[in-house]
């Protein structure tokens, strides 16, 4: 079992033996991470896109002998696009030998709110940060200058839930405790759309990374699926016999998890509402559920102290890991499928290798409960926040921590980075927020 592709490569759409007669390629678009290049074309009078995932890149790949295997399979690249496809995957390569190492520094300290923060998210350039608290608001930031720009109210409750509609981040959702979502423009504050229809706290918000769909999930056990141009219910997906307490769609946008109290993990189809698997295995409560980069697995970590891996194509177990000695408290896919990593309510964070999902590493530096992990773009670099007021960054290679940020004067439960993984932003249980940029 390997989570990493077979190949050079992976595509995604269509066969070689389609007629390009029906297709027009339009342009080539980078993506660094994980390194992959997506091609616009049309097909049938139709605006589409695929992706070429490059997920086995690295500084020894012969670029030559790539690009020839991927014009060889891939219909829409003529003779003529080769060499504009070997300069782009060529930039892909530069940037892997360029990435930079863990040298943060702290670079703002602002209190957010009076009251709690529950919740906070980062642009993808981290430009912007949006932080949700017991005050019912929602402020939005500039992280650079720790200026507020806009205070989001509107919400008669605990604003519990914050997310920007990444990668655009054009826009804002936010869920709250008055058993409304809303949708905010992020450049001018205005609320574009109020969400009614749940029976009981929202605690989790997510878009589809298209922006056409927005999913709510609530203590009265539903996961909704909105429209979040007109606030139209599109969809309810019921099932879960307790509370739904994490969400999230595939990058396709064509799967959406949902992990429950009930023990459980719901893969759904959003475009249907159609419930495709129900993933039964665990015997606690779920902490969280996460899909990997290419929407192939789910990763889910529970109270009953273990992690499991499943496959969302016949939603079996492949894998389950019984390491940590405490309740799963966070966990994380790196983007490449080399690594996934869990943490639990004793300190304890666990890497492991998907080759064989033995543990690489065992760290047991923090005091007290890790309250969230998260792999840098690349996966070289794993980042946790603690309960004991500090920040660290591991190097997943070498095992080491690498840095040790220690900068907060309250327990840190939330942590968010950007697209580059150069700018850092922390959460504390003060209600101040931490932003740390890299010097390197």
């Amino acid at each position: 079992f390997r989570f990493a592709f077979k190949g050079n490569f992976k595509s995604l759409e269509f066969p070689r033996h389609e007629s390009l007669a029906t297709m027009h390629l339009l342009r080539f678009l980078l993506r660094y991470y994980p390194p992959g290049i997506i091609l616009e074309y049309v097909k049938s009078n139709q605006l589409r896109s695929k992706c070429i995932a490059l997920s086995n890149l690295s500084i020894e790949t012969d670029l030559d002998e790539l690009v020839d295997e991927i014009a060889a399979q891939e219909v829409l690249i003529t003779a003529a696009r080769k060499p504009q496809l070997r300069a782009l995957v060529e930039r892909l390569q530069d940037r892997l030998l360029s990435d930079p190492d863990a040298n943060f520094q702290l670079e703002k300290t602002f209190k957010a709110h009076v009251l709690p923060m529950t919740n906070i998210d980062l642009s993808k350039d981290g430009s912007l940060c949006v932080s949700g608290s017991y005050d019912r608001a929602c402020k939005v930031w500039d992280a650079v200058t720790g200026r507020e720009l806009y205070s989001l109210e509107g919400h008669k409750n605990v604003v519990h839930a914050v997310c920007f509609n990444h990668p655009q981040n054009s826009l804002i959702g936010t869920g709250s405790f008055d058993k409304t979502a809303k949708v905010w423009d992020s450049e001018s504050g205005r609320c574009l759309a109020t969400l009614k229809g749940h029976t009981a706290e929202i605690v989790c918000v997510v878009f589809n990374t298209a922006s056409t769909l927005i999913a709510t999930g609530s203590i009265d056990k539903t996961v909704k699926l909105w429209d979040p141009k007109s606030g139209n219910e599109l969809q309810t997906l019921s099932g879960h016999s307790a509370e739904v307490i994490c969400i999230q769609f595939t990058q396709d946008g064509n799967s959406l998890l949902s992990g429950s109290i009930d023990q459980t993990i719901a893969l759904w189809d959003p475009n249907t509402g159609r419930q495709r698997h129900t993933l039964v295995g665990h015997r606690g409560a779920i902490a969280k559920a996460v899909f990997s980069f290419d929407g192939e697995y789910v990763l889910s970590g529970s109270v009953d102290k273990t992690a499991i891996v499943w496959g969302v194509a016949d939603g079996c177990k492949k894998a389950t890991l019984r390491n940590q000695a405490e309740e799963i408290a966070c966990l994380a896919f790196e983007n490449n499928g080399r690594f996934i990593a869990t943490a639990s309510i004793d300190g304890t964070i666990i890497l492991y290798e998907t080759d064989t999902f033995k543990p690489l590493f065992t760290w047991m530096d923090h005091r007290g409960e890790v309250n969230k992990i998260v792999f840098n773009s690349t996966g070289s670099q794993l980042l946790s926040a603690g309960s004991d007021q500090s920040l660290r960054i591991w190097d997943t290679i070498s095992g080491e921590c690498i840095q040790h940020l220690i900068d907060a004067n309250d327990e840190v439960f939330s942590l968010c980075t950007s697209y580059h993984s150069d700018v850092i932003v922390a959460g504390c249980k003060d209600n101040s927020l931490l932003v740390y940029r890299n010097l390197e």
